[in-house]
């Protein structure tokens, strides 16, 4: 009798086990399926204000609606988006914080930065490019060129006078700057900024010279007056401003710069987390509300496979790092 119970307690334990299991695996399931259930943060490496915050809002705005939760901008500025970038790289990965970032923190500055803190290729999931945008070649009014030869003259004629902001060190308003130097051999000064915003406040108060400033963040000042338009940094001119021309047909052959942004989420975080996301990111850009605001900002909206974007990275990585040699380029 004492057996026949221990036998019965023992089968009675096996099958409590198992379905303890199975409703361990199927809660797991559920969870995994309930993605996303709270807020998903959304790191920008700059300061409010600037291109890549306004995409990130933009972004940011469709995607809560799209997934049904909000989505948090977390302006993370400093070191030409370092610092946003490890902040991003060591957060939990799981889908609930992205990084909005640049050609500036995954294409440049591995090469402008002797020491890293984070791998931009091996610390994080690509999901999609968001957009590409000129950039844009402004001036203070107050400046006594009008544009680019005469730029180029006055530059000339003043060693170390003429002065251009950016939104950090590495990042493509700052390397636009950096070709432009070494392409027609002027010396002008790099002073870089925590962010567009804050290098936008001092052009505008005359404090700096110029600034090769991404369309978004500086085409609404052109519009207003209170900045002159030089060039594009472009091949061709931007449809937002068509009388602008760019800065390879104004007397610098061969010029050409282009800034792209791009979302992206933690290394470690789900496959099938990305594939959420990424299915919800390219219906937001395929959104025509969503393609007129990126486009009456100056930019162009792209979207991309995964594998796509991780090739993309890679080859501009090779080509900025060829830039950056080339120009002497320091942080």
């Amino acid at each position: 009798m004492f057996e026949s119970t221990r036998s019965f307690s023992r089968r009675h334990g096996l099958k409590m086990l198992a379905a303890a299991a199975t409703l361990a695996v199927a809660g797991g399931a559920a969870a995994q399926g309930a993605f996303p259930s709270k807020p998903i943060n959304i790191i920008v490496p700059f300061s409010a204000g600037g291109t890549t915050d306004i995409l990130a809002r933009i972004v940011g705005q469709y995607l809560g609606e799209e997934l049904g939760q909000p989505v948090i901008i977390d302006n993370r500025p400093g070191a030409g988006g370092n610092i946003g970038g490890m902040a991003a790289a060591r957060s939990a990965a799981d889908g609930y914080t992205l990084f909005m970032g640049t050609v500036g923190t995954h294409a440049i500055n591995q090469s402008l930065y002797s020491k890293m803190p984070f791998d931009p290729i091996k610390d994080f999931a690509p999901l999609s490019r968001v957009a590409t945008v000129p950039n844009l070649l402004v001036a203070n009014p107050a400046q006594p060129f009008k544009n680019v030869k005469e730029l180029i003259a006055y530059a000339k004629a003043n060693p170390g006078k003429v002065n251009f902001g950016s939104s950090g060190s590495g990042s493509s308003v700052h390397l636009s700057g950096e070709l432009f130097k070494s392409m027609t051999k002027v010396d002008m000064v790099h002073v870089p900024y925590k962010g567009s915003a804050p290098a936008m406040t001092d052009l505008l108060g005359n404090q700096i010279s110029v600034m090769f400033d991404n369309m978004p963040s500086a085409i609404q000042h052109v519009r207003s007056g209170k900045l002159r338009p030089i060039a594009v940094t472009t091949a061709k001119r931007s449809r937002e401003l068509p009388d602008v021309p760019t800065i390879a047909e104004a007397g610098v052959p061969g010029y050409e710069a282009t800034s792209w942004f791009g979302l992206w989420a933690p290394v470690k975080t789900p496959a099938d987390v990305q594939q959420k996301l990424h299915a919800a990111l390219v219906k937001v850009l395929k959104n025509p509300a969503v393609i007129k605001k990126i486009e009456d900002q100056g930019g162009d909206v792209v979207i991309d496979t995964q594998a796509q974007f991780d090739a993309y990275i890679k080859s501009e990585a090779a080509k900025w790092g060829k830039v950056v040699k080339e120009s002497g380029a320091q942080v």
